[in-house]
């Protein structure tokens, strides 16, 4: 008779015992991963983009001794990060970060374009929002007395080139003259005048209509000369009595955009103005955390987006003028009866 061979337990060996089961090999620990220098560019570059002059005005600033790198003198063409340290003209200098920023501000009359005024006028600065990375830098100016578009940028670089006339960069004007205006002083300010500081004139002018002896018009400059518009005018005896910049370059004044408002543009306005002066796209920043809440606040504050409306007692002031229309004699003067 013959024997059946045993069953074999599952999991287990002839012997009865449990199989040896191989314990994976141990992997090598991941090396940390080693600290990124920071990102480094030319000195001259830095420069310009933290608004001290054009690339080449840095560049020459540096061959005359005037930056300082980490305690020595800087060569030209040296690169620089936010690690370093930098001097120019014995003032320190923080390395702006590689973001670009472009806010444009509706600007009223009665506003310089001044950092600090010694006659202690109200400054545009006074209404704008923190820059962030780096400091507001105007593109060009508007005088006391002129109103709207105002371009500023965190990146010196841009404005420089935008404000330069090689650049041929367009500024539109809404202009209200006093008086009488024929189509050969059209003409004379096509063709150009002679101005004290040299030849000026206007490559567009378009009429917008009027009532009595004010007149409407659109003019178009490429430079950005001291009240060059209005001495242009004036060249032919009549008087500016408005003037409101509605355009720079390619950035139009929004009509939604009140008095004393600004906007931050975004990446593709950003792009299409930097373009127009040949300068690569640079990241716009998201405005976040306690940045957005300063920007906010500020608006809020200085009558933008949730400003407080009028007193009611000046709501009413107003209204009794209106009903005493034809009544009056000179401002805010009722005649006697």
């Amino acid at each position: 008779m013959t024997q059946k061979p045993a069953r074999k337990r599952p999991g287990t060996t002839r012997t009865g015992q449990k199989p040896r089961t191989r314990k994976p090999a141990a992997t090598p620990a991941a090396a940390a991963p080693e600290a990124q220098p920071a990102a480094s560019e030319k000195l001259q570059k830095v420069l310009a983009r933290a608004g001290l002059g054009s690339r080449r005005e840095m560049e020459q600033a540096i061959s005359d001794g005037r930056a300082e790198v980490n305690g020595l003198p800087a060569r030209l063409g040296e690169r620089v990060s936010s690690d370093d340290h930098l001097v120019f003209d014995g003032q320190a200098i923080a390395v702006p970060g590689q973001v670009r920023r472009v806010l444009l501000y509706n600007k009223p009359e009665g506003e310089v374009c001044t950092r600090d005024d010694p006659e202690g006028r109200p400054t545009v600065f006074d209404r704008l929002p923190p820059a962030g990375e780096g400091r507001w830098i105007t593109v060009g100016r508007l005088d006391i007395n002129t109103s709207g578009l105002l371009l500023l940028t965190t990146d010196g670089e841009l404005a420089s080139r935008l404000m330069h006339p090689s650049s041929q960069i367009e500024r539109e004007y809404a202009v209200r003259v006093l008086g009488s205006v024929n189509p050969e002083m059209v003409k004379a300010m096509h063709d150009g005048v002679m101005l004290e500081d040299g030849l000026a004139r206007f490559t567009d002018i378009q009429e917008f209509g009027g009532s009595g002896a004010n007149s409407w018009f659109h003019v178009v400059i490429m430079e950005g000369r001291n009240r060059e518009v209005r001495r242009l005018w004036e060249s032919q005896g009549v008087k500016v009595s408005r003037l409101k910049r509605v355009r720079y370059a390619s950035v139009f004044l929004d009509a939604d955009l009140r008095m004393g408002q600004w906007k931050d543009l975004d990446q593709s306005a950003v792009d299409q103005l930097a373009a127009q002066v040949d300068l690569p796209s640079v990241p716009v920043p998201e405005i976040t955390g306690k940045l957005k809440e300063k920007t906010e606040r500020k608006q809020r504050k200085k009558g933008g987006v949730g400003a407080a409306r009028k007193p009611e007692r000046h709501q009413r002031r107003k209204a009794r003028l209106r009903s005493t229309s034809g009544a009056r004699s000179g401002p805010g003067r009722k005649v006697r009866r």
